[in-house]
């Protein structure tokens, strides 16, 4: 019997002759991430337990990112017991300012193809798009793992999901998370992994592939991974020799396959307040729009600038909507600039703001009134999220909130 990915890492970390789905093993962590909201509880639970130093300092990443700039004066907590962490432990990895943790995690190499890595934030299966085992975790689990560098887990079971084909022009990779989540349901794949291939997903850029890992968990999924290829490689800077083993077996067990035909995808976007609630744009296409919002771990990368830019070069956001866009770290922020895209979307009228998670988690401008509706590019559209529980979010991609930024309302892109 083979194994799925998820099974292999795990048995190359632990040494485990097999693995099985249901057995709790225990893990070698090679990084974990903490951001600014829950460093003040990973740092008293840790003190609490009586660790009085770190198990690895290199495998520790501290990162500033929801609450940067600090939009409430008691944000400022955060970083404050955050710098004293560091100076008391000697952490090496700390990020302030450089962007969201999601997207620095993989961008600055933390982590890699093959890897184990834990991060206190839900959205940490995003690395699974280079081939890396990776889950979110609370702060005390945070907290055990900075003390001895060890975590147990349970095995999951694995979905296969298999795209075949060529997406049509207007379709995307969020497009493709959005239908699963939509398909699966919010807890579909709660406790398992999600294993993505076929001939559009060997296609795909490791951004969009980002994308795709980064949403697993709104249905539950324990961890979305992709076996890494020569684009994985070169991105994450290893020797694909060295990787080529991180690949799901023909004979291994999954305990559900879903499959999919690229061209029969279409525009889609979650209607509120639900992340599994999943619509064709052709659906609910006329419902006019306050706010446009481009950005998030989920679509601030530079493919998601560059579509937005695509479609409103020479346009006009609409009368009355308002444009806000987000890129994900300070590379892809100079990187647009540096290709143009920031002046077409600034001549646009849209706003730009500094890298961060900014209007995704309700901070740092942006938020809404009761009745007030935005189409947006991150991960969920729960109730309070962007303002009041009364703010109706739409869940979309780049293209179609590119498009429906020029509308004023929902609509795909040509």
């Amino acid at each position: 019997m083979g194994n799925t990915i998820i099974e292999k890492i795990i048995k190359r970390n632990t040494g485990a002759p097999t693995v099985s789905p249901g057995q709790i093993v225990t893990v070698n962590v090679d990084r974990v991430m903490i951001h600014d909201i829950f460093i003040p509880f990973v740092a008293e639970k840790f003190e609490e337990m009586g660790f009085t130093k770190l198990w690895d300092s290199d495998r520790v990443v501290l990162i500033y990112d929801h609450l940067v700039p600090a939009s409430a004066v008691e944000d400022i907590r955060h970083f404050k017991i955050g710098d004293a962490f560091v100076k008391k432990y000697g952490l090496k990895n700390i990020h302030r300012n450089d962007g969201i943790c999601h997207q620095l995690m993989t961008e600055c190499g933390y982590a890699k193809p093959g890897d184990i890595v834990f991060g206190t934030d839900s959205h940490t299966t995003t690395y699974g798009c280079v081939g890396c085992f990776s889950s979110g975790i609370g702060y005390t689990e945070m907290a055990s793992i900075l003390g001895t560098g060890e975590m147990w887990v349970r095995v999951p079971e694995t979905i296969k999901v298999v795209i075949d084909g060529k997406l049509p022009d207007n379709v995307s990779s969020k497009d493709i998370i959005l239908r699963l989540i939509g398909d699966l349901g919010a807890d579909g794949a709660t406790y398992k992994a999600l294993e993505f291939s076929g001939s559009t997903v060997e296609e795909m850029s490791v951004a969009s592939r980002m994308t795709i890992s980064n949403m697993a968990i709104e249905a539950g999924a324990k961890a979305a991974l992709f076996a890494p290829d020569e684009k994985t490689a070169e991105y994450s800077e290893v020797e694909f020799s060295d990787v080529d083993w991180i690949y799901g077996d023909e004979d291994a067990e999954y305990c559900r396959t879903v499959v999919y035909k690229a061209e029969e995808l279409v525009p889609v976007v979650a209607c509120p307040s639900q992340v599994d609630k999943i619509k064709p744009v052709s659906e609910v296409g006329g419902t006019e729009l306050d706010q446009v919002f481009i950005g998030s771990c989920t679509n601030g990368r530079l493919e998601d600038l560059k579509a937005a830019a695509e479609i409103l070069d020479g346009k006009k956001v609409a009368d009355f909507v308002k444009l806000i866009v987000t890129p994900a770290s300070r590379k892809i922020y100079m990187e647009a600039s540096k290709a143009g895209y920031l002046k077409i979307l600034a001549e646009a009228g849209a706003i730009i703001t500094q890298p961060g998670c900014g209007l995704c988690c309700g901070r740092a401008g942006g938020i809404l009134t009761d009745g007030e509706k935005i189409l947006a590019t991150n991960n969920r559209n729960f109730l309070g999220r962007m303002g009041t529980s009364k703010v109706e979010i739409y869940l979309g991609s780049p293209k179609t909130a590119a498009a429906s930024a020029v509308a004023g309302k929902i609509v795909a892109a040509e």
